[in-house]
């Protein structure tokens, strides 16, 4: 007998006869020798509907008062399924966040789960009955007991959660699409079903846009080992199925709080090559990294930063043992990039093969927006200065003088309380089949991008800059040091860029535009019109050419890139807006990621 967490989410049960078809399903699992407990979200557009009430009557309601409006929704439903159990013979009980002991912070609309009481809910499953449970919410363990609710997917959070909790042998999240697909199907109608993904994959893909399932809850799965299956409510299809490392023994105390960072990671093996003041155009960096990919060169990090005038740099890492063909090819490659081929101001070739890359790696960095800028300021204290960055969700890298890994690595570890590891040493979790080398795409059309011209060059400035923002609680993205030093009043400068949610701009820019005041740095410029496409795949790693082929497919769509960053398994690049859904349908062609059968997705 298994343990299974079912979720259901609003549209599974936006109907008395949808809820009627949950509640078969659930009966037809327990009368397959399983225990259950299941999570629902509100019916339908409940959550919509009552958030119109409150606006009607205030422009700016409390968070607590919205919270204890809007966990109504799912007490709706909750009610409302136990009902249709018990007309089925099937023994079942309804129970709040509150009432399944669902603790949180007390920080309404937002709350993360602090732990989980399950005493009274295992009660209930070992007497044979259905544990049905509100979503989206849980209490504050302070004497007053504030009923929280957990933002934007938190219903999959609850249930993920719950199942880490119950050591379940499996969370099923039930949805309106058969699965998660290779990118969204109302951009790119032939985008398709994966059978199953990793947990770092998905945490990549959640956070860049596909909807299927929340951030948070992947993170929670790969954390405590979750198995998680992503199904349609509608057919009895297998779905994907979302692979979890092996499960560890791990506290359940502040179990969405607990050490943002597993492992700092390092690499020793790394030589860098630069190409500065190349022109700004569509197809220079696929014609350059279609050259690398013919010499069968493995490519690390990839930086371009922000255009300058009519040019750009890019930067990339190989193993240091590869330095000399990298170079080679870059040198052969820069008189054809070049605009005046004699000119050796453009494309000017830099090379370093004292460079070593250092990581914090762990799924809890989402929505944390302090841990980049902590570890800037570790390395900054510890005299490091930083010369690349690469970032991800599981992931934040970088490159460092090779002489100062070793204190970058002792700084690392006593600022987050982890240990170390070669950049290789973390297995990784097992496939159902070999693993291609792109697994999905996805858009982001919400993006802004945000650059500080003439940044001091010396250690700490990236760590105030990103500190400050993270203390005004303003998320970053992709981050960006460009690669080209400028003299200003005597003074090496560089440029940093990076993106935020379009909705946080505004405050982006005012943080940074004060911060840039006190630094002595140069202008702010803001640009919202851009989109952010990218590649998700495990198969990346040890693979030459992804890139190439993903640059080469926007050249030939006539797209320019305005930015470039890549991880071990994302290679994203920024377009404009205006060419963004045309950029996902020629990097889903690139990969042939499309399918014979249509997906259809309810609107």
């Amino acid at each position: 007998m298994a343990l299974i967490v079912q979720k259901f989410g609003g549209t599974s049960v936006g109907s008395v006869e949808r809820i009627q078809a949950v509640a078969q399903r659930v009966s037809h699992t327990v009368r397959a020798g399983h225990q259950v407990a299941v999570v629902v979200s509100a019916m339908g557009k409940t959550t919509d509907g009552l958030v119109k009430l409150a606006n009607e009557l205030s422009d700016s309601p409390s968070r607590r008062e919205m919270d204890m409006l809007l966990s109504t929704g799912e007490q709706v439903s909750i009610a409302l399924l136990t009902m249709a159990l018990h007309s089925l013979g099937q023994e079942a009980i309804s129970l709040t966040g509150a009432q399944v002991g669902i603790m949180t912070e007390a920080d309404h609309s937002r709350a993360r789960i602090l732990n989980i009481r399950t005493e009274r809910l295992q009660r209930h499953l070992t007497d044979g009955k259905v544990v049905v449970v509100a979503g989206f919410q849980g209490v504050s363990p302070s004497t007053d007991f504030e009923i929280t609710t957990l933002g934007r997917g938190g219903s999959d959070t609850s249930a993920v959660a719950l199942a880490a909790a119950l050591g379940a042998d499996k969370c099923e999240i039930y949805t309106d699409v058969p699965g998660i697909l290779t990118t969204d199907p109302r951009l790119v109608p032939a985008a398709q079903l994966m059978p199953s993904i990793t947990c770092d994959e998905m945490l990549e893909l959640a956070s860049l846009g596909a909807k299927v399932l929340h951030p948070r809850a992947v993170e929670i799965a790969r954390n405590y080992g979750v198995p998680l299956v992503v199904r349609s409510s509608w057919t009895d299809e297998p779905g994907t199925q979302v692979i979890a490392p092996a499960r560890q023994p791990k506290s359940l105390d502040d179990l969405e709080l607990a050490h943002p960072v597993d492992a700092v990671e390092f690499d020793l093996d790394q030589a860098k090559v630069a190409l500065l003041r190349i022109p700004d155009r569509p197809g220079v960096a696929a014609q350059l990294f279609g050259e690398i990919a013919q010499q069968s060169l493995n490519v690390d990090l990839i930086i371009q930063s922000i255009h300058d005038g009519n040019t750009n740099d890019i930067a990339f890492t190989v193993m240091r043992q590869n330095l000399a063909k990298a170079e080679a090819v870059a040198e052969a490659i820069a008189p054809v990039l070049r605009g005046n081929p004699a000119d050796s101001t453009e494309a000017e070739i830099l090379v370093d093969q004292r460079v070593a890359k250092v990581s914090i790696v762990g799924a809890g960095m989402i929505g944390r927006p302090g841990v980049a800028a902590k570890m800037f300021s570790t390395l900054a204290a510890a005299g490091v200065n930083i010369q690349m960055i690469s970032t991800s969700e599981v992931k934040v890298s970088c490159t460092v003088v090779r002489d100062e890994c070793d204190r970058a690595i002792d700084a690392l570890c006593q600022a987050f309380q982890v240990t170390c590891s070669p950049l290789d040493a973390t297995p990784e979790p097992p496939m159902l089949e070999a693993a291609p080398d792109v697994r999905g795409a996805a858009l982001d059309l919400q993006q802004a991008q945000v650059a500080i011209r003439q940044v001091p060059d010396q250690p700490g400035m990236a760590a105030r800059i990103f500190a400050l923002l993270a203390e005004a609680g303003v998320s970053v993205d992709m981050i960006i040091q460009s690669q080209r030093c400028r003299l200003v009043n005597g003074h090496t400068t560089r440029d940093i860029a990076f993106t935020v949610a379009q909705a946080e701009a505004a405050q982006a820019r005012a943080v940074v535009e004060s911060a840039a005041a006190a630094l002595d740095c140069g202008d702010v410029v803001v640009n919202d019109a851009i989109a952010k496409v990218s590649v998700v795949g495990l198969g990346m790693i040890n693979t030459p050419g992804v890139a190439a082929r993903m640059f080469a497919a926007l050249a030939q769509r006539q797209i320019n890139i305005h930015m470039i960053a890549t991880s071990e398994i994302k290679i994203s690049c920024l377009v404009a807006e205006a060419d963004g859904v045309e950029a996902l349908k020629a990097v889903h062609d690139a990969f042939h990621l499309e399918g014979v059968e249509k997906v259809v997705v309810p609107a």
